[in-house]
């Protein structure tokens, strides 16, 4: 009987030892937060995060109705939200964690890099902003940024705030813009586009203007976004009625 009581409190005292080292590992280490529509993009970030050792992933939710839920019930260091959201914008969420949760850091990645965009999620409250061009790997380094008291901005976009507030006149390159009012595409996006209607693949694309299948897809996005299309066939259709594509 003793033999059982003693061996039934080391059961105990083992269990105990695992929770608290799991306990402090989950202390110790940042929470992240993955609201992303597109399976993609959400797979990458989220095995991305799972990789680094001083981050676990809190959740991960596809739409704004379940990151809200995740937002409250996880109360995560660092939120990654999209801006288009397939049941509303981001910029809701960004909001929501800087009014409930002042201690999480928020960085948006998304395909919008219009200046409407960029300026509502930092009066929201976004303390990063990156586009999707950013390789998940960079991803996970500009997080550390973020929680040390940064605030990772992709080039562009920087140029682009710079411009504005030094009051200079002088043109934003056409991949800053962005803006559903003003699809003006980028040159790759151009190019992908164009070598799309001449029937070439993702794979294919990638090979010929030397960038991941993964980058093409952020250009397809993008395009997509900007002309607010939902199809190659509408993308195409659009982008040679406002000449924006070669044939």
């Amino acid at each position: 009987m003793e033999k059982y009581k003693a061996s039934k409190r080391s059961a105990k005292l083992s269990y105990l030892e695992k929770y608290d080292c799991h306990s402090w590992f989950l202390h110790m280490t940042l929470s992240v937060l993955i609201v992303e529509d597109d399976p993609e993009f959400r797979q990458a970030f989220a095995h991305a995060v799972s990789l680094a050792a001083d981050m676990h992933l809190a959740g991960i939710a596809d739409d704004l109705p379940s990151g809200i839920v995740l937002l409250a019930c996880e109360q995560p260091d660092v939120l990654l939200v999209d801006l288009g959201l397939p049941s509303g914008s981001g910029i809701e969420l960004i909001r929501m964690a800087a009014q409930t949760l002042p201690a999480c850091d928020v960085m948006v990645v998304t395909v919008f890099g219009d200046e409407r965009h960029v300026l509502a999620s930092i009066e929201a409250g976004a303390t990063g902003y990156l586009l999707k061009d950013t390789m998940p790997a960079e991803l996970v380094e500009q997080i550390r940024v973020l929680r040390a008291g940064g605030s990772p901005i992709s080039p562009v976009i920087a140029r682009q705030l710079l411009a504005r507030f030094s009051g200079s006149t002088k043109p934003i390159p056409p991949a800053a813009h962005g803006d559903a009012e003003d699809p003006v595409l980028s040159e790759q996006e151009c190019r992908v586009l164009t070598l799309s209607a001449k029937g070439y693949n993702y794979d294919e694309i990638a090979t010929l203007i030397g960038v991941s299948r993964h980058t093409v897809l952020t250009y397809v996005k993008r395009s997509y976004r900007k002309l607010q299309v939902h199809s190659k066939t509408e993308a195409v259709y659009e982008a040679r009625r406002l000449g924006l594509v070669n044939d």
